[in-house]
């Protein structure tokens, strides 16, 4: 941990061949550490890190990632310098009991000593998301602490040079001179006026067996005017929704079988669902972008989590580096392509959820 009385830095680097020295050329002085690296290369990455930064809290994970291009197969670095208290650590067996752990996350909070305006936390999964963000939000809510995060691939995370599987490595980063805020980004709306209660769930595989009593992928087939091989190119512009108070939550069509969907997410016997379809995409951009510079006229940093389909369909749509551009004018903008998204407590897909630093 270390503190300056200085502006956030937000660092990121970058070789598109998986070289880390090429990706740390540039890094002077970091104080927190997230390492975005290939499934291949991971855990030379993670060693080599450590060797060349023991002291520095970091975490890891397999995954794609950008600042003002994208790095699909290679290696990234984003780091923060330059003002910021941090910690980093691991909360492990998640699929089993995440809560066993807890109080590394409690130390961690009182060490850092941060509090709702100036701090959050950054956290990596490897799966059991809605379990976890429970658990890491029974420490974070007493300070009221936002957390930003998402899925890796391949069910492993590092932190602070060591590798793990079935866990959730976190970062907990306070601005030692400003504001921190967490934002979520909604690119669909309500479809019509359908409403589908779920059942025959398979909760543990995230499958919808039917819909009103009907095979679910028959009443998305008929309703969307698709086949089969159409449903999960479909699902980036019409996934479902789940009513969740004043929110809905994505939720997206991983595959077929059978006569169910499999999801990106759980959905539960009784679940109240509905059907989305994608909004005019870029002027939301706008929007958000519109939103944290009217709360942060000085941006020192923004690192952003964006769903691997919101990648896809930006990407097929010619859109994502007009994207990257867009939101590279806020300041300094880095972030991860995850497999699913974190805000706050809130298991989010098909969204982009980030952090700004004043």
């Amino acid at each position: 941990m270390e503190e300056r009385g200085c502006t956030v830095k937000q660092f990121f680097g970058m070789s598109q061949h998986g070289d880390l020295r090429e990706a740390l050329r540039s890094l002077t002085a970091p104080q927190f550490i997230m390492l975005l690296s290939n499934d291949r290369q991971f855990e030379a990455h993670v060693k080599e890190l450590q060797e060349l930064y023991p002291a520095i809290p970091s975490i890891g994970c397999i995954g794609m990632a950008y600042d003002t291009r994208v790095v699909e197969n290679g290696v990234a670095v984003i780091a923060f310098s330059d003002g910021v208290t941090a910690a980093a650590n691991v909360l492990e067996e998640v699929s089993v009991m995440p809560v066993k752990y807890i109080e590394r996350l409690e130390q961690d909070i009182k060490a850092v000593n941060g509090s709702q305006k100036d701090t959050v936390c950054i956290d990596f999964c490897c799966g059991n998301d809605a379990c976890v963000l429970t658990t890491l939000h029974t420490a974070l809510k007493r300070r009221n602490i936002s957390l930003v995060g998402g899925t890796g691939g391949e069910g492993r995370v590092s932190a602070n040079g060591r590798i793990y599987k079935d866990a959730v490595a976190y970062g907990l980063i306070r601005n030692n001179n400003g504001r921190v805020k967490a934002y979520k980004e909604n690119i669909y709306h309500k479809m019509g006026d359908y409403r589908f209660i779920a059942s025959k769930t398979d909760k543990s595989k995230y499958i919808i067996g039917a819909l009103n009593g009907r095979p679910a992928k028959q009443v998305y087939e008929e309703i969307l005017h698709v086949t089969d091989r159409e449903i999960l190119t479909q699902t980036f512009k019409n996934p479902f929704g789940k009513v969740n108070g004043d929110d809905i939550c994505i939720i997206s069509i991983k595959e077929v079988q059978g006569n169910a969907l499999a999801c990106f997410r759980q959905v539960n016997d009784s679940d109240v669902l509905i059907m989305l379809e994608l909004g005019d995409y870029k002027q939301i951009v706008k929007n958000t972008i519109a939103t944290i510079r009217q709360d942060f006229p000085r941006i020192s940093a923004v690192f952003s989590v964006n769903c691997l389909f919101r990648y896809k369909l930006f990407s097929e749509n010619q859109y994502m580096g007009e994207y990257l551009r867009e939101m590279s004018a806020l300041g300094h903008h880095a972030g991860l392509v995850g497999y699913g998204e974190h805000y706050n407590n809130r298991f989010v897909n098909q969204s982009m959820t980030c952090v700004a630093f004043e």
